[in-house]
């Protein structure tokens, strides 16, 4: 099916322009790096199914709900079934649908849904990593400025002295959820990629808190 590719990625990614929403975090850019991150992986794995891992790549987000929004944990089960009937309308293999709806299901870090196939796998690192390194750090502090958060707390930035708090402090968002992802990954090629960017967000958070004016622990 590799010579299928071209052909099914000019489409997903025309439905993918097609559902976008207005939000940077998670716009077509983030569905060409996922798929360019999962792309990486498969060098990895070469006996993973490269059209699923694809169409997932570029549909998860079809639905895409605010962090903060109350149903945010089934916005991936709903992105599983509008693009399978998308894919379904426009002849995608059908013996491949049930495959990509799981993968785009179990992407989500809020819909805590296990993968449990290695294309589930490929497209969940795949899609963690953008939320690490420089563009992720990005996508950081946008999310953050959508959800009016402050970049840090004045006095205590480290919360050393009060419970984290992603959602008023964006540098929070590092130790509450970036600081974890690498552990999560599923595949060991998604791991070292994480724990590599992982450190680039680190040595950030050291100067950022440096300028800041707290102090080292």
């Amino acid at each position: 099916m590799t010579h299928a590719l071209p052909h099914w990625q000019a489409i997903c990614r025309d439905l993918a322009a097609r559902h976008a929403g207005n939000d940077g975090a998670h716009d077509l850019a983030h569905l060409q790096r996922v798929w360019q991150s999962a792309s990486q992986l498969l060098h990895s794995y070469p006996q993973a199914d490269a059209l699923v891992i694809m169409a997932a790549c570029y549909l998860h987000d079809l639905v895409n709900l605010p962090k903060n929004h109350p149903e945010r944990h089934l916005a991936s089960r709903q992105a599983a079934a509008l693009a399978c009937s998308e894919l379904a309308a426009a002849g995608f293999p059908a013996d491949k649908l049930a495959a990509v709806g799981h993968a785009i299901e179990a992407h989500s870090f809020s819909a805590a849904i296990s993968p449990q196939t290695l294309e589930a796998q490929i497209v969940q690192d795949a899609d963690r990593l953008d939320a690490l390194g420089a563009v992720g750090l990005a996508r950081l502090f946008y999310t953050a400025g959508k959800m009016d958060s402050q970049l840090a707390h004045p006095d205590d930035p480290q919360a050393q002295q009060r419970p984290l708090d992603d959602r008023s402090y964006a540098l929070d968002h590092i130790a509450v959820k970036l600081a974890t992802l690498p552990a999560t990954m599923q595949t060991d090629a998604g791991r070292a990629l994480g724990e590599q960017r992982l450190a680039w967000i680190m040595q950030f958070r050291a100067t950022f808190l440096a300028e800041w004016g707290s102090k080292q622990p």
